[in-house]
């Protein structure tokens, strides 16, 4: 066993920068504990090696976690794709949504201090979120972007990496701020400027200089979602478009202002589902960590 966890520091060595480090260690105590043999450590990392894999895509055991057969967490995730799992709440029963907060918690906890990341719940409602307070009175509630948080949000990464977030109208910022919140919590600044729609074009003229200072604009429009068309006409920077479930009888629940927005005349507009507002936050910070300045390695609860 010795010479097996000998060989296994070698190959993590030779593998591993040292960002790695703490998921060196949870490896290596579950070696010692006798919870996964130092062969099949050896092997599972070997056959990563050999694909080109990354550590958390190696099958090792500590990287996805079973809670209560009804949920699989990928803690690997951040690592592979720079997004760490988040918690779709909507359909989630609240017993399922607290036991996977803690498992998030309990493996952030793992973590040092300053390599922490926010664990967060999407489609929360007000109710759900206050029965899931008497569980866990840490986590905190987002009320217009329907986000519940556990841990402590990442800071501000670079002050000149902004996110820009529009609504066409009032009834669209429960979308809005979904992504707006979403991008907050994984270290951006974000200007958000709301109720802007092209009934009154001055409304967003008056505020354009603010969208000219962002390196992404996310812009969300119910009814005939003609606003992102607008935007893309007029920024220098990538604009997604989130059609918004708002409007009378023909806007068939988002339907027709997504067709407006994949049928825009404006280069450089990408789409989003309906109502994805998190979606379309991720789209931007994503593009922001590839494009951007070198960022510290991720990781997550």
């Amino acid at each position: 066993v010795q010479t097996k966890a000998m060989m296994m520091r070698g190959i993590l060595r030779r593998g591993f920068g040292t960002d790695r480090r703490a998921e060196m260690l949870r490896l290596f105590d579950r070696v010692s504990k006798g919870a996964l043999s130092a062969d099949d450590a050896v092997d599972a990392w070997s056959k990563a090696r050999d694909r080109g894999d990354t550590f958390q895509s190696a099958g090792l055991p500590e990287m996805t976690e079973v809670v209560k057969q009804y949920a699989r967490i990928d803690h690997g995730r951040g690592r592979r794709t720079g997004l760490p799992e988040v918690i779709f709440g909507e359909g989630k029963s609240v017993e399922q949504i607290i036991s996977i907060f803690e498992v998030m918690k309990r493996h952030a906890d793992e973590l040092p201090e300053d390599q922490r990341r926010v664990a967060m719940a999407t489609r929360v409602s007000k109710s759900v979120f206050a029965e899931i307070q008497t569980a866990l009175p840490e986590v905190e509630y987002y009320e217009d972007a329907r986000i519940a948080v556990l841990g402590q949000p990442k800071k501000v990464q670079s002050e000149e990496r902004r996110i820009a977030v529009l609504c066409a109208g009032t009834s669209d910022l429960p979308v809005a701020e979904e992504a707006a919140v979403t991008a907050e919590l994984f270290g951006y600044t974000v200007d958000r400027v709301y109720d802007v729609g092209v009934a009154g074009l001055h409304r967003l003229l008056d505020q354009f200089p603010i969208v000219r200072k962002a390196s992404v604009t996310i812009v969300v429009a119910g009814m005939d979602g003609a606003l992102p068309s607008v935007v893309g006409g007029l920024a220098t920077c990538p604009v997604y478009a989130v059609p918004a479930s708002v409007g009378y009888g023909a806007a068939f629940h988002g339907l027709a202002p997504l067709l407006t927005m994949l049928n825009s005349c404006s280069p450089g507009v990408s789409v989003l589902n309906i109502d994805n507002g998190f979606g379309a936050a991720m789209c931007a910070v994503k593009l922001l960590q590839t494009f951007g300045p070198p960022l510290p390695p991720v990781h997550e609860p």
